[in-house]
C-alpha cells in the first residue's frame, strides 16, 4: 500500500473514530456515572478526561481542550477537583465510557480483534507534546472486549486530536478559528460549545479577517491525516490497514442502526 492508499485510508477513519471515540461524552451513561459519583451534571467530561494528568489548573486544561471558552472550567472545574479526586475521575470517566460501549457497540462484530488492531496503534504512536494522549495512553485499559474497543476508540481519538492542534498551530490557527473555517462547525457549533453569542461573532469576525482562512484549515486536516497515515503504514501491514477500514466501516454501520 502506497503513501497516498495510507493517507486514503487515514481519511477515511477520521469520521468513525471522531464519532464513536467521543460520543461517550456526552452519553446518557455519561450522565448516571456522574451522578453516581456526586458530580454536577456535564463536569465529569471536563474533570474525567483531565484527570489521567493529575490536577492541571483550570486555564491549562482550558487550553488541553481547546474549544471551550476559558471562563467554563474556570468555573466548573474546581468544584468538580474538590468533589472528586484525579484517580477516581478517571476511572469514572473510563466506566461511562465502558457502560456506552455495551449499549452502542453491542453490534460489533469481533470487538477484541478491532481493540488489537487500534491498540497496536496507540502503542506505536509518539505522545511526545500531546499531553492529553500521552496520559491516557498509560491509563489503565479495560479487559472486556466491547469495553476495550470503546476505550481504543477514545484513546486514538486523542491522538489524531493532538496531531490535529498540533498541525493547526503549525498553519497559524487557534482550534476556535479552525471551528470558523470546518463547514460542520461555525456558529451554531461555538454557540453548543458554551460561547456567548457576542463572544461568539468577536470570535468568527477575527477569524474571517485572516483571508487565507480556510485553506489554512484544509492544510491543517490534510497534515493531520498525513501524519496519522504514516502511523498507519509503519504500524500495520496492507491487509491488516484494509481490514481496521473494513471493521470500522460494520461498526458505524451497527452502532447507527442502535442509536
Amino acid at each position: 500500500m502506497g503513501d497516498e492508499a495510507a493517507i486514503a485510508a487515514a481519511r477515511k477513519i477520521r469520521g468513525t473514530v471522531q464519532v464513536l471515540g467521543g460520543k461517550f461524552m456526552t452519553s446518557p451513561e455519561l450522565a448516571e456515572v456522574e451522578a453516581e459519583v456526586g458530580l454536577s451534571p456535564r463536569t465529569l467530561y471536563l474533570r474525567g478526561r483531565s484527570a489521567v494528568l493529575g490536577d492541571p489548573p483550570p486555564k491549562v486544561v482550558a487550553k488541553l481542550f481547546g474549544i471551550f471558552p476559558s471562563w467554563l472550567f474556570e468555573f466548573a472545574l474546581p468544584p468538580a477537583m474538590a468533589a472528586l479526586d484525579a484517580a477516581s475521575a478517571v476511572r469514572a470517566y473510563s466506566r461511562s465510557s465502558a457502560k456506552w460501549a455495551h449499549v452502542s457497540l453491542s453490534g460489533a462484530d469481533d470487538p477484541g480483534r478491532s481493540a488489537d488492531l487500534l491498540f497496536r496503534l496507540i502503542d506505536a504512536a509518539d505522545a511526545g507534546g500531546l499531553a492529553l494522549f500521552a496520559g491516557w495512553q498509560l491509563a489503565e485499559r479495560p479487559e472486556d472486549d466491547i469495553e476495550r474497543l470503546a476505550f481504543a476508540l477514545m484513546v486514538f481519538r486523542e491522538f489524531r486530536g493532538g496531531v490535529h492542534f498540533a498541525a493547526l498551530r503549525a498553519v497559524g490557527l487557534t482550534v476556535p478559528e479552525a471551528v470558523v473555517a470546518d463547514p460542520e462547525g461555525g456558529r451554531g457549533r461555538l454557540l453548543r460549545t458554551a460561547w456567548s453569542e457576542e463572544a461568539a461573532d468577536e470570535l468568527i469576525a477575527a477569524a474571517e479577517a485572516k483571508g487565507d482562512l480556510r485553506e489554512r484549515w484544509r492544510r491543517a486536516e490534510d497534515l493531520t491525516d498525513r501524519r496519522v497515515a504514516e502511523l498507519l503504514a509503519v504500524t500495520l501491514t496492507d491487509d491488516e490497514r484494509v481490514e481496521l477500514r473494513r471493521r470500522l466501516d460494520a461498526l458505524r454501520d451497527a452502532s447507527a442502526l442502535i442509536s
